[in-house]
């Protein structure tokens, strides 16, 4: 019967840990989330892509594969970048259709900076 309850004792103590320690951890931000390839940081803002057709894909690159389409006048939240990419999530939905939210890359120069 001891060695019942030393397991159970042991399994709530490796629950009560865990559960404080994801308590206690710090909430993701934007930047990390799916983001590992980042190779450095900018100062969040917002850009309107500025033209028609540019692939949004899931990673800095054009070897990786297409979320879908961004138009011209599509508003996303850049975050940080590697190389000529910078990561970045949709503020509202597509033209093309892809829902607010989805994180993906996006060359640079294929967006018009705004202030921010």
């Amino acid at each position: 019967m001891s060695v019942i309850r030393r397991l159970a004792t042991v399994t709530l103590s490796a629950s009560l840990l865990a559960g404080t320690a994801a308590a206690l951890a710090p909430a993701a931000s934007a930047a990390t989330l799916g983001s590992s390839a980042c190779s450095y940081n900018i100062t969040d803002h917002d850009a309107t892509v500025g033209y028609n057709g540019v692939n949004y894909r899931s990673g800095p690159g054009t070897s990786y594969a297409s979320k879908g389409f961004l138009y011209s006048g599509d508003d996303l939240r850049v975050y940080c970048g590697k190389s000529g990419w910078y990561y970045t999530k949709l503020i509202s939905r597509s033209k093309s259709g892809l829902p607010a939210g989805t994180y993906g890359w996006i060359r640079k120069d294929m967006l018009l900076q705004l202030a921010g």
